[in-house]
């Protein structure tokens, strides 16, 4: 199958993963689409979530398809929320991660992706990434979605919420996992 006529099924609801994938694959000529079935979900590292998920929706739903988990891992909290980031960021939402840590000194956190492939038939393939940051002392920027309006990047000027969706695609984890899953997809 030529480049240009691939595509991927996407498993998620989040409407703004579905746009920063969309804007990832675009220069591998992979067309993302969104895809309303969900695997089962575990309490587990993002990685594993990624992967049964994406195991449990491709046998479910007879299709191959991508399945991604994304968690926001704060240092001075040993790694709270992350793979909880989505339940804690309903539940407490940003004021409530910046209470958290209003006695802590050390703001060090980073974002983790994990985008897992499945086949129907086959066993989930799973590609990571990572962007390292800090946690500002208040939010800024209404762009992205969850946390990234308090989540700057390393050697940053702007927030991930302060970012284009381009910019905040070109340098974050769910850009380089995607951009990993991308190369390897189109070399199968």
């Amino acid at each position: 199958m030529p480049a240009s006529s691939r595509s991927v099924f996407f498993a998620t609801g989040n409407t703004g993963k579905v746009d920063e994938a969309r804007m990832i694959m675009e220069p591998f000529a992979i067309r993302v689409k969104p895809f309303s079935g969900k695997g089962a979900e575990i309490q587990a590292d993002i990685a594993e979530v990624a992967s049964y998920s994406a195991s449990t929706a491709a046998r479910r739903y007879g299709r191959s398809l991508i399945v991604e988990d994304a968690g926001l891992f704060v240092e001075a909290l040993d790694g709270f929320p992350g793979a909880f980031s989505s339940y804690v960021f309903e539940t407490l939402g940003i004021r409530g991660l910046l209470t958290l840590l209003e006695q802590s000194e050390s703001r060090n956190a980073y974002f983790r992706s994990a985008v897992a492939y499945c086949e129907p038939e086959g066993e989930p393939k799973v590609f990571e990434g990572k962007v390292s940051g800090t946690i500002t002392r208040s939010p800024h920027g209404e762009n992205g979605f969850g946390f990234d309006p308090v989540f700057l990047p390393s050697n940053a000027k702007k927030t991930m919420g302060e970012l284009s969706l381009a910019e905040k695609c070109a340098i974050s984890h769910r850009g380089e996992a995607m951009r990993k899953f991308a190369a390897w997809y189109l070399k199968r």
